[in-house]
């Protein structure tokens, strides 16, 4: 049994139906959630999917687009839906947690300065150690309201691991969070290759 889940917040079709969405960086996000959720799933490691949902817009059930993202495949071990920024706030999520003895989350997902860094900080607040994948999560470039000055999503992903490193999270490569992990599970690499 292990103490570890991983996150994967919001990967959804919401996004790509959103002005702010561009395809810069999506190719390398998608390869290394994947591999993430892989390599996790490969370890015996729970998968908690999660949504963000809103009564109106892309984010309600009625846009069809609260779904998994195109280019990600992934069976998760619960999936939960959430309708604030963190997905310990209002959700079963932390039950779901404690029911199960997990202590230590893996952070990925949409969108790094956003949902994944505020369920981060609820999340190392409320006693859980976190890992957070900042090459495992994806955003967009935004323009301060005052300056003007736009800022790309590569310099806001460095200022989010300035806040969050060594005071919520610590900031690990998906290979890093990967070897903390135990060796994956024979039986599913046998069940992998027979799929392949």
């Amino acid at each position: 049994m292990t103490d570890t889940a991983l996150l994967v917040i919001d990967v959804q079709e919401s996004f790509p139906n959103r002005p702010y969405w561009t395809l810069n960086g999506v190719p390398a996000y998608l390869e290394k959630q994947q591999a993430l959720i892989d390599g996790c799933a490969a370890r015996g490691i729970p998968v908690v999917q999660i949504f963000h949902v809103e009564a109106e817009g892309d984010f309600s059930h009625a846009s069809g687009f609260v779904k998994t993202l195109s280019g990600i495949s992934i069976t998760p071990d619960v999936t939960i839906e959430k309708i604030v920024h963190s997905a310990m706030n209002g959700t079963s999520l932390p039950q779901w947690l404690t029911q199960r003895g997990i202590r230590r989350l893996i952070v990925s997902g949409i969108r790094t300065e956003q949902c994944c860094e505020t369920t981060t900080r609820h999340a190392s607040d409320s006693g859980y150690a976190v890992d957070y994948i900042t090459e495992a999560t994806l955003t967009f470039p935004m323009t301060h309201a005052g300056s003007g000055v736009t800022y790309s999503a590569d310099e806001i992903k460095v200022r989010t691991e300035l806040v969050l490193a060594d005071r919520f999270a610590r900031i690990l490569t998906v290979d890093q969070v990967l070897a903390t992990l135990p060796a994956p599970n024979a039986a599913s690499q046998a069940l992998k290759a027979r799929a392949a």
